[in-house]
């Protein structure tokens, strides 16, 4: 029980590493862990690489979530599963005999809604836009830009999803064709893709080729920059906003989403036109049909329906 906690917190990384947690995944790992243990060793007042694992009691952790109470729910809820999980895999090997964390309390977090693009003008808006080519981009690369838009909103990718993909990531028969997606911790999933959307993305890649001649290897990054580079994550943002601001839509597109509203925007109107949690499930590459039925419940028209059906509507047009 002498043991020092970032000594542990090392331990734990090093255990889950098989897992394969994207960058992205192991950098909120250790900021949750490395937030609370700086309050832990204020508590405790002493320096963070002297707190030991046996100085943790629950009193003492209440105290260091007390510390980031002023967080949103979702971080505060994010931080103790993380926590929670160092003390599973603590007790799983023997370190601890328990998981405090069970005492110590964590926010409920409201039920988010969709974040998807409002108007419903907005999508047509954003694809004229793109195919146009942005105005204000030095070296205009329209083919491209469409390429990546009608990929994102017909295929419903998550933005890391779109920047893994190289170009044997495009199979099957041709009659039969489908996005390969790794997805999160590594989990591969198909999507189909439609013939429109290959075209698009054939148009894109003659424009690579007469940009910059050569052959393109099958593991080469199937979406570039404007040097031939794979297109890296804010580089693919800033082209997003300034897309949806030259469409007049950047209002419409929900706080806390940019590339992501794309995706949103893909499985709410699937939801819309009759999909079911199941195939939005498997589309979009959730782990749980919980996380998928928010969609489902945002626009489900048999709810819809029923709600329509209350005696009261009959009466309201002689009101109106």
């Amino acid at each position: 029980m002498r043991e020092p906690v970032v000594e542990l917190i090392d331990e734990f990384f090093l255990a889950r590493k098989p897992k394969k947690h994207s960058e992205h995944t192991l950098a909120a790992y250790q900021r949750d862990l490395s937030s609370v243990l700086g309050h832990l060793g204020e508590v405790l007042d002493k320096p963070v690489t002297d707190v030991r694992i046996g100085d943790l009691d629950v009193r003492t952790l209440r105290r260091g979530f007390a510390a980031i109470s002023h967080q949103s729910a979702a971080t505060i809820s994010r931080t103790w599963s993380t926590w929670n999980q160092l003390f599973t895999f603590l007790v799983a090997d023997g370190i601890v005999e328990g998981n405090p964390m069970a005492a110590v309390e964590k926010p409920r977090v409201p039920k988010s809604r969709p974040k998807a693009i409002t108007g419903d003008d907005s999508v047509e808006r954003l694809l004229h836009v793109a195919a146009a080519g942005r105005k204000n981009a030095r070296d205009p690369w329209p083919e491209r830009d469409l390429a990546i838009v009608v990929t994102l909103i017909t295929c419903g990718l998550r933005l890391a999803e779109l920047l893994d993909l190289t170009m044997r990531s495009i199979d099957g028969p041709e009659d039969e064709r489908v996005l390969a997606v790794k997805g999160k911790g590594n989990k591969e999933r198909t999507v189909p893709l439609e013939p429109e959307v290959e075209t698009l993305i054939t148009t894109y890649t003659l424009s690579r080729l007469r940009r910059f001649p050569g052959r393109i290897a099958a593991d080469a990054s199937l979406f570039v920059d404007n040097r031939g580079a794979g297109m890296k994550r804010g580089a693919l943002q800033y082209m997003i906003e300034q897309l949806y601001r030259e469409a007049g839509i950047r209002s419409r597109v929900p706080s806390g989403a940019l590339v992501h509203a794309l995706r949103h925007t893909f499985a709410t109107s699937l939801a819309r036109n009759g999909a079911s949690g199941t195939e939005l499930q498997r589309l979009l590459g959730h782990e749980s049909l919980a996380t998928t039925q928010r969609y489902v419940d945002a626009t489900a028209r048999e709810v819809r329906q029923a709600a329509r059906s209350n005696d009261a509507y009959r009466l309201l047009p002689d009101l109106l």
